[in-house]
C-alpha cells in the first residue's frame, strides 16, 4: 500500500490530539499523564470507529476507505 497524500500528517495529528499537544489551553490533559502508547491506542480506536461507521458502498468509490486504512497503518508506525 502506498502512502496517500496527508495520511502521515493525519496520523500524527490524531496522536497529538490525544497527547494534548497544541497551542490551546488544555482542560485536564496536563494532569492525566497519558502516555504516547495510550494516546496511540486511543487514536487507533478512533480510526477504527470511523471505519466502522462507513456506508461501505458510498465510501469505496471516493477513496475514503483506502485513506483511513492508510492513516491506521501510519499510526502503527509512530
Amino acid at each position: 500500500m502506498t502512502e496517500l497524500e496527508g495520511t502521515k500528517e493525519q496520523a500524527q495529528e490524531l496522536l497529538e490530539k490525544f497527547l494534548c499537544v497544541d497551542d490551546n489551553e488544555d482542560l485536564f490533559c496536563d494532569e492525566c499523564g497519558m502516555s504516547e502508547k495510550a494516546a496511540k491506542l486511543c487514536a487507533l480506536i478512533a480510526v477504527d470507529e470511523i471505519i466502522k461507521s462507513w456506508d461501505k458502498d458510498l465510501y469505496e468509490n471516493c477513496g475514503a476507505s483506502e485513506y483511513w486504512q492508510e492513516v491506521k497503518e501510519e499510526l502503527k508506525k509512530l
